[in-house]
């Protein structure tokens, strides 16, 4: 990738740096990817298509870094839980045997495992080396008739963030608009001049979290023609041009796709969440809104007034026992302020919210379901993270798993908000199973025993 595409990507117009005095997002600095590297960026956002089949090019390391660590679950193919790589050794390198090496990768992945198509991401040693990947994946479609498309994000170009832009301005440049959806099958209950296509960019569907809104969508007509990319499929991808309206869940990852695609083919677009009673809700009108069918937002008032009328009686006894209880909600993103409308839906006060991966927008937001004067943390070791806890007696620590032992040492209820979670709380379902997790972390008796003096000291 040449440095002024890199320059394009960090000064993505849509995206809140342009708002304000100065242009555009901070080039990378010595250090910056010490949170995540571009490479981890793009791969951990195309890994969730799961009928492709993902090819590292580059040393052993690069491959086995993080691979398949986001928790997405798959309907169907899952090819993409296998590691590919061309693991270069140094004998590669100096003999610049690399490009060889993944041509054959590819020839060997088509002939014994039939992919819809073969993403190779560039790494580190090989940009460096001066591959050149656009040609290998050229000679090597001709080669087996299977898509390849090159992803370049050598991990020197920046961050995790530049690396999840540059996976989805692939996407748009190289697999978008390529394939015409498939027809609505004929025994649809939906009248035809009902039916209507949607785009879902920046949903993985963590722990199978969307599977428990999906049905919501289909009673009402909204097919998602192509989810970005949680289980995803590549020719469902190449159909995304055809979606007459985009909900974007992650802005900070993939806001330049939306924004793109609404340039290109008038697709209009929002960023929506679906934890919560109050986020569904507005995702859900939104959608109709932007879909423009009066008789699709009468069915969606009735769907929600529906499914909020069981799900209030469902959290009673939960929101008995969270009622007051604190929290210190330590995540980034989207979760950092669709969490907080989640655990205020049941009746929880969060004393302070993470904000390091957040946009101005999700920050205005918080101030929004918080108060002007809420706290946004921007860094979270963990002297800072206790140090609110004990200074505004939360009860309990809900962040990512690298937060974990930190809350434990503490003898202070976890519970696991991030992408390595088991447990799917998107939709009305997701939201009583949040409430069921936390009446379990926080109830259980560990932590009277944990506070405890040690029998053994009299």
């Amino acid at each position: 990738m040449k440095g002024n595409e890199i320059l394009a990507l960090l000064d993505e117009p849509a995206c809140e740096h342009n708002h304000k005095q100065k242009m555009g997002c901070s080039a990378p600095k010595p250090g910056a990817t010490v949170g995540g590297c571009a490479f981890d960026g793009a791969q951990i956002t195309l890994l969730p298509l799961a009928d492709v089949a993902h090819l590292v090019h580059g040393p052993i390391g690069c491959a086995g870094s993080s691979w398949d660590n986001r928790g997405s679950q798959s309907s169907g193919p899952d090819i993409n839980r296998l590691g590919f790589t061309t693991d270069l050794s140094e004998q590669d390198v100096i003999m610049g045997r690399g490009e060889r090496r993944l041509f054959h990768a590819v020839r060997h992945i088509v002939q014994h495992y039939h992919p819809a198509a073969v993403f190779i991401y560039n790494t580190c040693v090989p940009a460096m080396e001066g591959d050149d990947i656009e040609a290998v994946c050229r000679a090597a479609e001709q080669d087996t008739g299977t898509p390849v498309v090159c992803v370049d994000a050598a991990g020197f170009y920046g961050n995790k963030n530049l690396g999840n832009r540059i996976a989805g301005e692939v996407l748009v440049k190289k697999v978008i608009g390529q394939r015409e959806p498939a027809p609505w099958p004929e025994d649809s209950p939906v009248a035809p001049e009902h039916r209507h296509d949607i785009g879902l960019i920046g949903e993985f569907n963590i722990a199978g979290e969307f599977w428990q809104v999906q049905p919501l969508l289909d009673e009402l007509g909204i097919r998602v023609l192509a989810s970005l990319s949680g289980d995803g499929r590549f020719q469902e991808i190449q159909t995304m041009h055809r979606a007459q309206a985009n909900m974007l869940v992650c802005s900070r990852a993939l806001i330049n796709v939306a924004r793109q695609l609404q340039e290109r083919y008038q697709t209009p677009w929002f960023e929506g969440s679906f934890y919560g009673i109050r986020a569904m809700r507005d995702s859900l009108l939104k959608l109709a809104a932007l879909l423009n069918d009066d008789d699709l937002l009468t069915r969606t008032e009735a769907v929600i007034a529906r499914e909020e009328a069981w799900v209030d009686q469902a959290l009673q006894p939960y929101r008995a026992r969270l009622a007051g209880r604190k929290v210190l909600l330590y995540t980034g993103g989207v979760k950092s302020w669709s969490i907080v409308s989640a655990l205020q839906d049941l009746g929880m006060q969060v004393v302070a919210t993470g904000t390091r991966k957040s946009t101005e927008e999700d920050k205005q937001r918080i101030r929004e379901l918080m108060g002007e004067d809420a706290i946004m943390l921007e860094e979270g070791n963990a002297r800072t993270l206790l140090d609110v806890v004990y200074r505004y007696n939360a009860d309990m620590m809900i962040a990512g798993g690298r937060n974990m032992y930190t809350a434990w040492k503490a003898r202070l209820p976890f519970l696991d908000i991030n992408q390595e979670r088991e447990h799917a709380y998107a939709g009305y379902t997701g939201l009583v199973a949040m409430a069921q997790s936390l009446c379990l972390t926080l109830e259980s008796p560990v932590w009277a025993q944990s506070h405890q003096r040690a029998p053994w000291l009299g």
